[in-house]
């Protein structure tokens, strides 16, 4: 065999080997950091990924979740004129520069909060919510049990400083992902680059928005106790991912540590959506039921993460629930599917009814009864 073609096989077979082993995560100059998968969930890169932080403006992740679950609700709208307060306008830290007295659209605070991070448009907000930042705060911290936030506690909108005000790394990430997946309309702000109001236009502060053309959003965050923070989402090809870096050293290391984070996720792992939501993976026997079978199914798409040029090593398996009795409601849980990555569980749903199977009728139930002797 000519040698040079020896030498390419060698190496092609070498890089095909690589990409199905992931090299160690980066090491990243961060208090605490997190790399995920969206889709999936899965975690790709970490250290003090539960550690307890101060959250700066990455807070107003959770607050805009918050005003976004008002307007699904019904109890505010885009339209509602919000008349700003004096605590409001006298907010310290970044604002969008509203003025006490005037009145300003909720959509207005909502981009002023987003883009600007104004933290008077946060006051504002907060105070046509629920009457008060404290009220509001209660709000928050619902959203925060809600979302199984466990090490978080927010006491104001804005991320200004105070002791009981803490999240984590992965907390954040929790909200986060649900920002994005529950309102999915209003995330592009996220990826607007700057906004004007009053005369005055502000920049978005995330500089990845124009240094990657994948990321998208989503929130810097900055104090002299938090250090500089960042949550970063950047979607190439079908997969996104989500990082987050908290108690950096500056606005250049955030961002440099994230890009960082982002390119390891996306080198070295891929994302795979396996079976659909609704789609019939097993239809095993009901047993006294109007019908003899019953689809089984997953509520919502299932993904994997798993190290690049592996698929080959993924296997599933179905586990279904013995003798399934009518009736059986649809959605009820009635096995499971795993899925194994080279030999090792890497992730397990749940199956459920995909309809409703009533009673049989009596002299169904009979013959059923008696299959089932021999079964």
């Amino acid at each position: 065999m000519n040698r040079i073609l020896l030498v390419s096989l060698l190496l092609a077979a070498a890089l095909l080997q690589a990409a199905t082993v992931p090299a160690a995560p980066p090491q990243i100059a961060a208090t605490g950091h997190l790399l995920m998968d969206y889709h999936s969930g899965a975690i790709l890169a970490e250290n003090n990924a539960g550690k307890r932080l101060e959250p700066a403006s990455l807070t107003k992740i959770m607050t805009a979740y918050t005003v976004f679950k008002e307007l699904e609700e019904g109890n505010i709208t885009l339209n509602d004129q919000v008349l700003v307060s004096k605590k409001a306008w006298k907010t310290p830290g970044s604002r969008m520069f509203i003025e006490v007295g005037k009145q300003v659209s909720v959509d207005e605070l909502i981009r002023g909060m987003i883009i600007a991070s104004g933290n008077d448009a946060c006051v504002a907000l907060a105070e046509h919510v629920a009457g008060s930042e404290e009220a509001f705060a209660a709000l928050m911290n619902k959203h925060v049990l809600e979302l199984a936030m466990e090490n978080t506690h927010f006491t104001n909108s804005t991320g200004l400083p105070d002791p009981n005000h803490y999240t984590t790394p992965q907390d954040i990430l929790k909200v986060t992902r649900a920002m994005i997946k529950e309102y999915p309309q209003f995330y592009p702000l996220y990826a607007t680059k700057e906004y004007t109001y009053n005369g005055i236009t502000q920049k978005n502060r995330n500089r990845l928005l124009w240094q990657d053309a994948s990321v998208d959003g989503v929130k810097t965050g900055h104090t002299e106790a938090a250090g500089y923070c960042l949550v970063t989402s950047a979607k190439r090809d079908n997969m996104r991912l989500l990082s987050v870096v908290m108690g950096t050293s500056s606005d250049e290391a955030r961002a440099r540590e994230s890009q960082t984070l982002l390119n390891f996720g996306f080198r070295f792992f891929q994302t795979h959506r396996l079976f659909s939501a609704g789609q019939a993976l097993k239809s095993p026997r009901i047993w006294k039921g109007e019908s003899d079978n019953l689809d089984l199914g997953l509520e919502e798409d299932l993904h994997v993460t798993i190290p690049r040029g592996s698929y080959s090593k993924l296997k599933a398996r179905i586990r279904v629930k013995d003798a399934i009795m009518a009736p059986v409601s649809q959605g009820q849980v009635l096995g499971s599917i795993v899925l194994e990555h080279d030999g090792e569980i890497v992730k397990e749903a749940p199956l459920v009814a995909l309809r409703s199977v009533r009673e049989g009728g009596i002299i169904h139930n009979l013959v059923d009864n008696v299959l089932m002797i021999f079964q």
